[in-house]
């Protein structure tokens, strides 16, 4: 496969998908990696401003995508880099462009330059494989910041998705008592065949005081004053959502409750297994091209 393909910026998961993608092409240029020893990134090393944007067949952002003023973030390198309308523009017609998630910015952009954008963790197999990093990382960090074990301690995970489901089974797995909140009647039904104890959303706050350990996954409000007031003064929160998470850290902090964004857990805990799930989806998309 000859595909010019242009990683730009990413964290350490992307070293590892830098590594995988030589499987099929040589003529990769590693945007963002500047404070990485080029021997180390066996690939072409190119300044944001000097790529070859027309030659490009294939760009890779990070997962993160880009924020709203279109910045990319960079963890190996300080030097800015801007994603534009008119950047899009200089694309070829047949380049694409994948990402982990698309904020409205990067969708407009891609929309109006008729651009091919595909943002990878609207993927079930990405957003599953990627769970189980996920899920690991939350438990070393409750591990790492509690004085308790997590067997027997009483964990609620908040929302029953790709994530919450990889996540209660992680924590039910070493003993926890775990229960789990949504919305939907369909997951509470699932969440009590699986053994859990299913707790209706909007009747959270009732089970929160008996909680050492709230996990919240859902991309929204939804860990307010009313669900933290009652927490126990040892318990703890991790938030797994996306930035800025769905607890009020505010109200927390106030309350003296240890609560964490957690971002990007998969690329601290495990990025080369988070790499290679990456580039495993990725090239089997590129080999259907």
């Amino acid at each position: 496969m000859n595909k010019k393909i242009a990683v730009i910026g990413g964290d350490a998961r992307y070293l590892e998908l830098i590594v995988q993608l030589q499987r099929i092409t040589t003529s990769i240029i590693a945007v963002g990696f500047d404070s990485i020893a080029k021997g180390f990134v066996h690939a072409e090393h190119i300044d944001f401003k000097a790529l070859p944007v027309e030659s490009i067949d294939v760009v890779i952002l990070p997962i993160t995508g880009i924020d709203v003023e279109g910045h990319v973030e960079t963890v190996f390198s300080d030097q800015p880099i801007q994603i534009t309308k008119d950047w899009f523009r200089r694309l070829s017609p047949h380049a694409i462009v994948i990402t982990g998630m698309a904020n409205d910015l990067l969708q407009t952009m891609a929309k109006e330059t008729n651009t091919s954008l595909i943002p990878l963790l609207d993927r079930d197999d990405v957003a599953i494989y990627n769970s189980i990093p996920t899920a690991e990382g939350a438990l070393l960090m409750a591990m790492e910041h509690t004085d308790y074990t997590i067997h027997s301690s009483r964990v609620i995970v908040v929302g029953f998705g790709r994530v919450g489901d990889t996540v209660a089974n992680k924590f039910s797995a070493l003993g926890a008592h775990v229960s789990v909140s949504a919305k939907d009647v369909s997951d509470l039904a699932r969440i009590t065949e699986r053994g859990y104890v299913s707790i209706p959303l909007e009747k959270l706050p009732r089970h929160t005081p008996t909680c050492d350990i709230l996990i919240n996954t859902v991309p929204a409000r939804v860990i307010e004053k009313g669900s933290m007031k009652y927490l126990p003064a040892h318990s703890m929160i991790i938030d797994l959502a996306s930035q800025p998470g769905g607890t009020d850290f505010i109200y927390a902090k106030q309350r003296g409750i240890k609560a964490y964004l957690a971002k990007s857990l998969p690329g601290i805990v495990a990025p080369k297994t988070a790499g290679k799930i990456l580039a495993d989806v990725i090239l089997h998309m590129l080999k259907e091209i």
